[in-house]
């Protein structure tokens, strides 16, 4: 599984981070995260509003900070397909 937080580096996105680590980390799933912070990069994305969460690809959530149960969530749900 590829995970990917897109932010500039704002309080949001470092805390997304630290939620998608966290998370991972309890489910016991096996991902590569990567931090993209590139403006430019986000943009190709389709994000326009950050912090943003792709998974394998596919943008999950944008302009926002979830509880670590909604990305729990979002992490198992994806691990279905």
């Amino acid at each position: 599984m590829k995970i990917k937080v897109l932010g500039t580096g704002c309080a949001k996105c470092r805390k997304l981070e630290q939620i998608v680590r966290e998370a991972v980390r309890e489910i016991g799933v096996e991902a590569e995260i990567e931090k993209i912070s590139d403006v430019r990069e986000i943009a190709k994305t389709g994000v326009m509003m950050t912090p943003g969460l792709m998974i394998d690809g596919e943008v999950k959530l944008s302009g926002k900070v979830p509880n670590k149960a909604e990305i729990n969530k979002i992490i198992t749900a994806s691990m279905d397909k």
